[in-house]
Parts: C-alpha cells; sequence; structure tokens
C-alpha cells in the first residue's frame, strides 16, 4: 500500500492547518481513561466537534514530531491538560474548539486526532487500552483490539524514535 506524503489536517472552521508529512508511525484508536475523560470534556466545548468515535474510544494517527508543523492558525492553538503534573498535553484549536493533537510531552511523536484529517485519513490498525473500552462498545470490521499496548506498536515507536537518533523534539505550541 502507497501512503500520500503529505496530510493537512484542520479544525473544523478551517482557521488552522497542520501539515503531517510522510506515513504515519500507526493508527490506533484508544480506549484509556485519559483519552475518554479528555474527549467528553472537549464535546463540552461550545461548538466542539464530537471526539468519541461510535464505539467509543479515540482514533490517532501517529506522527514523528519532527515530521508536523503548522501551516497557519498557530495563535489559536491551547494546551490542555487533565491534572497539572500531566505529561500529556492535549492541543485545540480555540476557534472552533476542535482537538487537534495529543503530545506526550517526553516523547519523540504526536498523536494526531484523526477526524481532523481530510478524506483519505491512514486507516486504523488495532485498538489500545481495550481493557478500558465503554460496555457495549465494539468495534467493526476485525480490528485487533488489545487490553494494553501490544509489542507491535511499542516496537513501531521505538523504531520511529531510532530513526530520529533518539531525539525528543520539543514543540512549540
Amino acid at each position: 500500500m502507497t501512503w500520500k506524503t503529505r496530510f493537512s489536517p484542520s479544525c473544523t472552521c478551517g482557521q488552522v492547518l497542520l501539515e503531517a508529512a510522510g506515513a504515519p508511525i500507526l493508527s490506533a484508536v484508544c480506549y484509556c481513561e485519559s483519552c475518554l475523560s479528555a474527549a467528553r470534556q472537549f464535546e463540552q466545548m461550545p461548538g466542539a466537534p464530537s471526539v468519541l468515535n461510535a464505539d467509543g474510544g479515540v482514533d490517532y494517527c501517529l506522527f514523528r514530531k519532527d515530521r508536523v508543523r503548522v501551516m497557519r492558525g498557530g495563535e489559536h492553538l491551547r494546551g490542555y491538560r487533565l491534572t497539572e503534573a500531566s505529561a500529556t498535553r492535549r492541543v485545540v484549536a480555540a476557534c472552533c474548539n476542535a482537538p487537534m493533537f495529543l503530545d506526550f510531552t517526553s516523547g519523540h511523536w504526536l498523536s494526531l486526532y484523526r477526524d481532523r484529517f481530510p478524506e483519505g485519513a491512514p486507516p486504523l490498525e488495532m485498538g489500545v487500552m481495550a481493557k478500558d473500552r465503554p460496555a457495549g462498545g465494539t468495534r467493526s470490521g476485525g480490528l485487533p483490539a488489545y487490553p494494553s499496548y501490544p509489542a507491535r506498536f511499542m516496537i513501531k515507536l521505538l523504531a520511529a524514535w531510532a530513526a530520529m537518533g533518539f531525539r525528543r523534539p520539543r514543540m512549540p505550541w
């Protein structure tokens, strides 16, 4: 399968535009309590789009930090943390309250909200943290779901980090 070399995720009103270059590290749906809690909070913001998918998870495309940049609207980006001590910062376009990405600040990747991609978003490869999946949620299409983070997930992250020379770029937003 060939991948587009550039993706252009944007907020719902179009004022914020990102560029993600190259293939993603991977695409996954997360069911962890932190992602679900943040999604529920974001969905309560005025005019915010849905964040939870039909089975109650949050879809992400993970990209190396050195392959994502803000093309326009960076002044609208606002970071949110579930707690002051959280190493995870979720970034929202304040112009329309559209969640844009999750930044594990000590990591080398960004988890871009998959629903921010126009048509042609990379397909989901797996579900992670399925032990936290909301009751009644079932994913169709045979997508494998793992109770935590499977070895395949971790190996892909490690391989991407090695390809980056084990650097951890800081994101300015």
